[in-house]
C-alpha cells in the first residue's frame, strides 16, 4: 500500500507522483482539465453507507425510528431495502458492492487510458495491475478470510468484495490494453454476460445443472470443489463468477470513456440515463424468462441479470451526479462525500482494523445515554463525525491511501 496524491480523474493525461505528502495545489494547473469531481463523490457515497459499523444504514434507520417513535415503526419498505435479500430479489443495499465494482472501472479510462496515451508498454502496465490485484487479495483476506489469524483451518482464500474488484479489475485491465475500440469491449461485456449464463445454465457438474438454489448452483459447487474447507461457508459464489465481476467492472470503463470523450455535459447525461434504463430493462427481461434461457436476479452468486440490472441503477447514479456536480457545478453538498472517496479503502477497512463502534461508544456513550429515545441515532451521528473528522483531516494534509 502507497500513501499517494490524490486520484485525480482528468480529461486529458497528466503524470501522477507517489509522495510521502503531496504539496501539490488543489486545483488543476492553469488550462488543464478540470476534475471529474463526481467520480470521488459517487464512490465515497457509496463507501457512505458502509464505513465504519455500517453508520449509513445505522443513522437512516436510527432516525427513521427516532421520528416515527419507535423500531417497530419503521415501513417494511425501508427495512427491506437496507437489508440484504436471503437468495432472488435485489434490494437498495445489495447495489453497495455493484456500484463499488463500477465506479473502479470507471476510474480506469483515466488512469491506464493515460499510461497507454503516454506509451507505456504491455508489460510495465500488466505489472502494475497484478500488483494491485495482490493488494486488494491480501486486503480481502484480512477483512473477512481471517488472514490475521493465522490458523489455516480458519483461512479463507476468496470471500470478499476487494477480491471481487481484483479479479474484475485484472479482466478489465486485459480488454481496455487488447482491445482499444469501445464497440469491441461492448462486445466483448456482452460476451462476459453470455458466457456466464451459459456455463450455469448448461453445465452439467456433481449432478447438478442449470439449477439456481442456494447449494445447487455451479458457482457455489465450483468454490467448494475448488476451494475446500478454505471456502468460506456461505452462499455467496465467487471463482466462476469472476466472469461477470468481470462484466461488472467493464460497464464503469465504458461509462469512463464517454466521460473521457469531447462530447458536451448534457450528452454524456444523456447516454448514461438512457443505457442505464436499458440495461434495467435488458436485466428485469432476463430475471422475467423462465430457466434455462432466462436467468433469476441473485446478487449472491452475481448472476448476469443482477449485473445488468445493478449496473443499469449505477448508470443511473452517475448520471445524476455527474449532472448535478459536474455540469451544473452544484458541487458544495457533495463535500461530505468526496473527504469519504478520496480515502474509499480506508473507510471500507476501517472497520475491519478497528471497533469503530466501540470507539464510538467510548467517546460519546456516557453522553448520548441522556438523549432518551434519540440515543441510537445521537451516537451514530457522532461516530460518524468522529470517523469523518479524521479522514478530513488525511484530506487535508492530501494524505491519500491507495493501492
Amino acid at each position: 500500500m502507497t500513501v499517494a496524491t490524490p486520484p485525480a480523474v482528468q480529461t486529458k493525461p497528466q503524470v501522477q507522483t507517489y509522495v510521502t505528502r503531496s504539496i501539490a495545489p488543489t486545483s488543476p494547473p492553469t488550462g488543464a482539465p478540470p476534475r471529474i469531481t463526481s467520480i470521488d463523490a459517487l464512490r465515497g457515497f457509496d463507501m457512505f453507507w458502509i464505513m465504519g459499523p455500517e453508520l449509513g444504514h445505522t443513522l437512516v434507520l436510527s432516525f427513521a425510528a427516532l421520528i416515527l417513535g419507535g423500531k417497530e415503526h419503521v415501513p417494511q419498505w425501508l427495512s427491506y431495502n437496507l437489508n440484504h435479500p436471503r437468495w432472488t430479489g435485489f434490494s437498495a443495499w445489495d447495489m453497495i458492492m455493484p456500484l463499488f465494482l463500477f465506479i473502479v472501472g470507471v476510474a480506469m479510462p483515466f488512469s491506464i487510458g493515460r499510461r497507454l496515451e503516454e506509451g507505456a508498454g504491455r508489460t510495465s502496465i500488466y505489472l502494475k495491475a497484478l500488483r494491485r490485484v495482490a493488494l486488494l487479495w491480501i486486503l480481502g483476506m484480512i477483512a473477512q478470510g481471517n488472514l490475521l489469524d493465522f490458523r489455516l483451518d480458519r483461512l479463507r482464500l476468496y470471500s470478499n468484495t476487494l477480491q471481487s474488484i481484483a479479479a474484475g479489475y485484472l479482466i478489465a485491465t486485459i480488454v481496455l490494453v487488447e482491445l482499444r475500440n469501445w464497440r469491441w469491449q461492448i462486445g466483448l461485456t456482452a460476451g462476459l454476460l453470455l458466457l456466464y449464463w451459459a456455463c450455469m445454465a448448461f453445465i452439467p457438474f456433481q449432478g447438478h445443472r442449470g439449477e439456481y438454489t442456494e447449494q445447487g448452483n455451479l458457482g457455489i459447487l465450483l468454490d467448494k470443489a475448488i476451494m475446500g474447507h478454505f471456502q468460506d461457508g456461505t452462499t455467496y459464489a465467487w471463482i466462476l463468477a469472476s466472469i461477470s465481476f468481470g462484466a461488472t467492472v467493464m460497464m464503469g470503463v465504458l461509462a469512463g470513456q464517454l466521460l473521457k470523450s469531447s462530447l458536451d455535459g448534457w450528452t454524456k447525461v444523456g447516454i448514461l440515463a438512457a443505457a442505464g434504463l436499458a440495461c434495467l430493462g435488458l436485466g428485469w427481461g432476463w430475471n422475467m424468462i423462465p430457466t434455462p434461457m432466462g436467468m433469476p436476479i441473485i446478487k449472491h452468486i452475481w448472476t448476469s441479470s443482477m449485473a445488468l440490472w445493478a449496473g443499469g441503477w449505477s448508470l443511473l447514479l452517475l448520471a445524476a451526479f455527474y449532472g448535478v456536480i459536474d455540469v451544473l457545478g452544484w458541487r458544495a453538498w457533495s463535500f461530505v462525500f468526496i473527504v469519504i472517496g478520496a480515502n474509499a479503502i480506508l473507510a471500507y477497512m476501517a472497520n475491519k482494523l478497528f471497533n469503530i463502534r466501540g470507539i464510538g461508544t467510548i467517546w460519546f456513550g456516557g453522553l448520548t445515554k441522556h438523549f432518551g429515545k434519540g440515543a441510537d441515532f445521537g451516537l451514530a451521528v457522532l461516530t460518524f463525525g468522529l470517523m469523518w473528522a479524521g479522514m478530513w483531516f488525511l484530506y487535508r494534509k492530501r494524505v491519500f491511501l491507495r493501492v
